[in-house]
C-alpha cells in the first residue's frame, strides 16, 4: 500500500487509528470458545465492529505463535479475511523480526508473500543488511523500533552516543539505507514528548505510536506533538479496544471504544487542516 492510499482512507475516516489484534484465548468470551477456531472467531468480529473507525490492523504475532500450527492457521486465516473484505486497511505484522541478510529475506517473504501483510516491524540492531531485505518490496514497509515506552528501553536507546542519544542516531542511519521512504517507525506514546524532536528528523515518515488507552499514552500529546501537515501518524490501542467488554457483546463494545477515539482523532485532524 503506497503512502496516498493510506493518507486517503485516512481523510475518508478521519481517523489515524491502528487497532492491535493482542488476542489471548484466556480472555475470548466464553461462548466463542467452542468454535472451531476462538482466534479467528474472535479478531473476525472485532475487525467487522470497527473497521469503519480505523485505518489499519496490527496483529501481533506473539499472540498466534504462542498456539502453535493451530495459532499460525487462525493468522492465516485473519489476514486473508482483512485482505479480501478490507483490502484498503493497512495491515501490520508486529513481528520485530531482523537477522542477517539472508535470513531477513526469508522473514520478508514470509509476510510479504505468503501472508500479504502491508508492513513488519522490524528491529534495527543489527544494522542496515538485516533491514534492506524488507525494503526490497514495492508498496511494502519495514516499521523501525525507534523509541519504545518498555522498563529496559533506557537500557540501550537512551545511551549517549556521539552527543546525541543512540535512537537518534538509528534514525539517522536509517534514512541512509536503500530504499529508505518505505520506512516508517515506532515511537511509544509515553514518549510524546520527544515527538517533536523525532518528527523533525523525519517529517514525512509515517510513525506507528502504540501505547494510547490501556499503556497510559495521552492521544492529545501523541497528536500535537506528532502529526504532519499529511498525518503522518499511526495510533495504536489493543486492550483497549478489542477487551472493552468480556461478554457476549465484546464486539460492540470494541467498536464503541474505536468509534470514540476515532471522534477525537477527527478533532485533531481537522485542527490540524488534514481535513
Amino acid at each position: 500500500m503506497t503512502h496516498s492510499a493510506l493518507l486517503a482512507q485516512i481523510k475518508s475516516k478521519k481517523s489515524f487509528l491502528c487497532v492491535g489484534l493482542d488476542v489471548d484465548q484466556d480472555r475470548i468470551p466464553l461462548g466463542l470458545k467452542k468454535e472451531s477456531d476462538p482466534i479467528f472467531a474472535f479478531c473476525k468480529r472485532i475487525i467487522e465492529a470497527t473497521a469503519p473507525y480505523c485505518v489499519a490492523y496490527k496483529p501481533n504475532i506473539a499472540f498466534f505463535e504462542a498456539y502453535g500450527l493451530e495459532g499460525w492457521k487462525s493468522l492465516g486465516k485473519v489476514i486473508h479475511f482483512l485482505n479480501q473484505n478490507y483490502p484498503e486497511i493497512f495491515t501490520i505484522a508486529d513481528a520485530k523480526r531482523a537477522d542477517i541478510g539472508n535470513t531477513s529475506k526469508r522473514y520478508a517473504k514470509a509476510y510479504f508473500e505468503q501472508f500479504e501483510f502491508d508492513s513488519v516491524t522490524v528491529a534495527p540492531y543489527m544494522g542496515k543488511d538485516s533491514v534492506e531485505p524488507f525494503l526490497e518490496y514495492e508498496g511494502k514497509h519495514a516499521i523501525l523500533l525507534a523509541l519504545t515506552s518498555n522498563d529496559g528501553a533506557s537500557d540501550f536507546q537512551l545511551l549517549n552516543t556521539n552527543g546525541g542519544l543512540l535512537y537518534e542516531e538509528v534514525i539517522e542511519k536509517s534514512k541512509q539505507w536503500k530504499n529508505s521512504n518505505r520506512l516508517m517507525y515506532v515511537v511509544g506514546a509515553t514518549k510524546a514528548q520527544a515527538l517533536q524532536q523525532i518528527r523533525g528528523r523525519i517529517p514525512d515518515s509515517f510513525i506507528l505510536i502504540p501505547g494510547v488507552g490501556a499503556q497510559g499514552g495521552s492521544l492529545e500529546e501523541v497528536a500535537i506533538n506528532g502529526l504532519n501537515d499529511k498525518c503522518g501518524l499511526l495510533v495504536n490501542s489493543s486492550r483497549g479496544i478489542i477487551y472493552a467488554s468480556s461478554g457476549s457483546d465484546f464486539d460492540l463494545k470494541a467498536g464503541d471504544a474505536a468509534k470514540e477515539l476515532q471522534e477525537q482523532m477527527a478533532v485533531h485532524l481537522t485542527h490540524k487542516g488534514i481535513i
